[in-house]
């Protein structure tokens, strides 16, 4: 190989035995540190993992993003989709407040919520979540085997519980007949709670709730078969509880995780 390559034998081996440059230790311990997340959190892409990368050393994306590619790691997703909202009743819609405005910067002064299915072998599990736009802390949620009023009524009574928000809170959703029920306007009013809703027809109105599903299948359960309803209600309580609201950084808060940049703001509210 020395004479194919014209190298001699002795500066082959010392090729060998020559030590890693400052540079090459330096980009090893990065591909570590990007293994290690990547193992840990399949689902992400490069923007988190430059995120976690950082805190431990300081380096451009664009090096990450080499690295991951030169090592051929990708974030592992799947897609499903199936439609929930029935838009077709003649219950009276609340007026659209939001307008697409998205920009939050107070925690408990805008919810979104929606609900989406989860096929089991016992047949479907519903979830209804509320979610804080400015945080996007998921706050309450409730699961059930029918998509009825009730399961919007129990996610809503655990986000008031756990926060206790202030009067004049709005809270938007699409026109869906569990939201425009008597008993759940009825539920907002009591607890001083505006009620906003999306045009009809138009998905973008309520995409940043929705978004929350689009991770939960892509990052969680569109990788499990469930066995029982049980099974999938602990995939989603764990998800939420546990990955998306503690550990689970976001871009819209500079790729820090709900429960962190809730901690960060209080204390910049304190001062």
């Amino acid at each position: 190989m020395c004479i194919l390559l014209e190298v001699s034998r002795s500066g082959y081996y010392d090729w060998l035995d020559r030590p890693l440059s400052k540079r090459a230790k330096r980009q090893k311990k990065i591909k570590e540190i990007i293994e290690k997340v990547h193992k840990k959190y399949p689902m992400w892409g490069v923007d988190p993992i430059w995120a976690e990368v950082k805190e431990t050393i300081p380096c451009s994306r664009n090096t990450v993003y080499k690295i991951m590619k030169e090592n051929d790691i990708k974030s592992k997703r799947k897609r499903k989709w199936k439609a929930t909202t029935n838009s077709n009743h003649n219950l009276p819609p609340a007026p659209n407040l939001l307008e697409q405005d998205f920009n939050v910067t107070v925690p408990n002064t805008v919810w979104v919520g929606d609900i989406t299915y989860l096929w089991t072998e016992e047949g479907w599990l519903y979830t209804a979540i509320v979610k804080d736009l400015c945080t996007k802390e998921v706050v309450g949620y409730a699961m059930g085997d029918r998509i009825n009023k009730e399961l919007v009524i129990n996610a809503m009574n655990m986000a008031i519980k756990r926060e206790r928000p202030n009067k004049g809170l709005i809270f938007h959703s699409d026109r869906g007949s569990q939201y425009c029920s008597k008993d759940f306007k009825g539920l907002l009013k009591s607890n001083n709670i505006r009620q906003s809703m999306s045009r009809r027809g138009n998905p973008y109105d309520n995409a940043c709730a929705e978004n929350f599903f689009s991770c939960l299948k892509c990052e969680c359960t569109n990788f499990y078969h469930f066995r029982s309803r049980d099974e999938a209600k602990f995939a989603v309580f764990e998800y939420i509880e546990v990955y998306y609201n503690r550990q689970r950084r976001h871009g819209a808060l500079g790729w820090i995780t709900p429960a962190t940049y809730k901690r960060l703001l209080a204390l910049k509210l304190a001062a």
